[in-house]
């Protein structure tokens, strides 16, 4: 199937893990498609394979953290494909979540650090792409949220609060330009057993992980990205402001 064949989609975070997997899925359905990554090398190897296969992929460096390299990742893609159809934003800083301890124990900076890559970043980049999608008259974001969002946990509460922002942001987006074709969604990703983690990861933490889902199986970065990919696509035209949690059945509710 090529559901999303003729559309430019931006991908941010897409050189490894989720990311990389919903590069993939976006290509095998027939989408161009634009990486942007702190992780240049890996994004850029990415879009060479993928482009050996015959796939129109480009990669670029940003930092999320920064609004000016925000704004010129947008920049470049717009300049490159001509249009902006759809946006994955799917970066997060994973180094200040390993000392996201409670709030008694937190630095500031590890608030302030979260906060700007995680939530503010995510503001910018939507803010930089839904003048183009106005004027388009559609356009379709996916967020990368978490059930930390709403699960209540003892630690990393950073993380937490930055994710739950993010559930927010995306039903402003779509409260707000929805009438104007434009729709924004969430997925909550449960544990996905990426190729690094089942590599590393022994045997006795994945059986126990495995013991709280109503699945079969762990899940995989291919799961997320078949979801992702739906909603950029015209299939999941009438889906917007929702939280999508996949996460194999382990925990229900919004």
């Amino acid at each position: 199937m090529k559901n999303l064949h003729g559309k430019a989609i931006l991908v941010c975070g897409g050189a490894t893990g989720i990311g990389a997997a919903t590069v993939r899925r976006l290509c095998a359905e027939g989408a161009s498609v634009g990486i942007g990554d702190f992780n240049i090398e890996g994004a850029q190897a990415l879009a060479a394979e993928l482009k050996a296969a015959g796939s129109n992929v480009v990669a670029w460096e940003f930092d999320q953290a920064q609004e000016a390299s925000i704004n010129s990742l947008v920049e470049s893609a717009l300049a490159h494909f001509g249009r902006l159809d759809g946006l994955f934003a799917n970066v997060a800083d994973l180094q200040t979540i390993h000392v996201d301890g409670d709030i008694l124990s937190n630095d500031v900076a590890v608030w302030e650090r979260t906060l700007r890559v995680n939530l503010i970043g995510t503001v910018l980049l939507i803010r930089a792409v839904v003048p183009t999608m106005l004027q388009q008259g559609r356009g379709a974001i996916v967020l990368t949220s978490s059930d930390a969002a709403i699960a209540g946990e003892p630690e990393r509460p950073a993380y937490a609060a930055s994710k739950a922002g993010i559930n927010s942001l995306c039903r402003h987006v779509a409260s707000k330009w929805g009438r104007d074709g434009i729709r924004c969604n969430v997925v909550s990703p449960g544990f996905v057993l990426t190729e690094q983690l089942d590599a590393n990861m022994p045997q006795e933490m994945k059986d126990w992980m495995l013991k709280g889902a109503r699945s079969p199986r762990h899940g995989n970065s291919q799961d997320i990205a078949g979801a992702v990919s739906f909603l950029l696509s015209d299939d999941g035209e009438w889906v917007n402001g929702q939280a999508w949690r996949v996460n194999g059945g382990v925990s229900y509710g919004n």
